[in-house]
């Protein structure tokens, strides 16, 4: 939470203006801030103008201004140079970044000549927790944003109102600020983002050259196979920045993971069932509490629900849940590949269950509940 005296800047810049920055600068206007915003590709910039309504900058130093807080939102190996940048082009505006490896920016920044201490107190390291495989400001919505933690990573010399308008910036977003330091971020987001990209582009990898010597392969892939492998349509050349910028600990926690799949390996070797089947309990209730927001991780339910190819499916689905007060928790859409429909898996608080069961059947769907 911020503290008394901070609060939300009038006016942000947005430096790099790709799926985040843009994000970013759609949810400053949404609360009522000035967003001037500049990148290197003035095509990306132009659109992201169209798109926003930021105010486009002929540069860095032209976008800070008079911005209260600048946003550094550049492919990762850029952070530094371009947060370094902002620092020097106003004596008060507060810089943070938005790039998925905080240690060596931050080591960068603290660590840089001609950088007094006062500047550098004025930057505050952070990661938004939201994203998606797409990219550029095409992808790019206010709403990406909402509800989403947003890491924030100061260092010891930050300065505390520094710390105090980012997170006031952060919460007029909808975002929830969660004050980390560097190290343990890099550790955490090795897990659950950094990790989950090597597996998902390894698996996809692993099943293309399969498809070489078995054509049929892809037509047999349902909806584990796409969520499994949907990082994989992520940007290539980002993604291996990010994962060369934490190379060392992405490396551990592989090693670590390795080691866990070959535990599973030596159970079906073994036809050691007990275990496997203890493993496969371990990881449902930690899914499914992952499924929904904090206040019903109590107990969530799936339902499968079948879907025809027709336009306004989902707003009739969702309107009859609605109608009777069901909150829809989570939703995923798996389309056939032969087109003509797909499944629909609908995740409700355990105590909806049969009220959405009820309110799907009645606008016309079978629903079957899977967990």
């Amino acid at each position: 939470m911020t503290s008394p005296d901070a609060r939300p800047p009038a006016a942000i810049a947005v430096v790099g203006t790709g799926l985040i920055g843009t994000s970013i600068a759609l949810a400053g206007s949404a609360a009522g801030m000035t967003v001037t915003g500049w990148d290197p590709d003035g095509a990306v910039l132009d659109r992201a103008r169209e798109l926003s309504g930021t105010t486009a900058a002929g540069s860095v130093e032209d976008a800070v201004g008079a911005a209260e807080v600048a946003f550094v939102c550049t492919p990762v190996p850029a952070i530094p140079e371009a947060a370094l940048r902002c620092l020097a082009a106003s004596a008060s505006v507060v810089v943070s970044d938005v790039g998925s490896v905080k240690t060596s920016v931050v080591e960068v920044i603290d660590g840089a000549e001609g950088v007094d201490r006062t500047a550098a107190s004025r930057f505050v390291g952070g990661l938004p927790m939201a994203g998606s495989e797409r990219s550029g400001p095409e992808g790019a919505a206010a709403t990406l944003l909402d509800g989403a933690p947003w890491v924030l990573t100061p260092g010891p010399g930050t300065s505390p109102a520094a710390v105090g308008t980012v997170t006031a910036c952060v919460e007029a977003f909808g975002a929830h600020p969660l004050m980390m330091d560097a190290e343990r971020h890099d550790r955490l987001v090795a897990v659950v983002s950094h990790l989950p990209q090597i597996v998902s582009s390894a698996l996809m990898a692993f099943a293309a050259r399969e498809e070489h010597l078995e054509p049929d392969v892809m037509t047999l892939a349902a909806g584990g196979f796409r969520d499994l492998t949907r990082l994989a349509a992520s940007t290539p050349v980002l993604w291996e920045q990010i994962l060369r910028a934490n190379r060392t600990t992405v490396a551990g926690e592989l090693e670590r993971f390795a080691a866990a799949l070959g535990s599973v390996r030596d159970m079906l070797l073994a036809d050691d069932g007990a275990a496997l089947l203890g493993l496969l309990e371990d990881a449902r209730p930690a899914r499914l509490g992952l499924a929904a927001k904090p206040q019903v991780r109590g107990g969530v339910v799936i339902l499968q629900v079948r879907i025809p190819d027709r336009a306004g499916v989902l707003a009739v689905l969702s309107g009859a849940m609605g109608a009777r007060d069901v909150s829809i928790e989570d939703l995923q859409i798996v389309h056939s590949p032969e087109g003509g429909g797909g499944t629909l898996h609908v995740t409700v608080a355990a105590g909806q269950v049969d009220a959405a069961s009820m309110a799907l059947a009645e606008a016309g769907f079978r629903p079957v509940r899977l967990a």
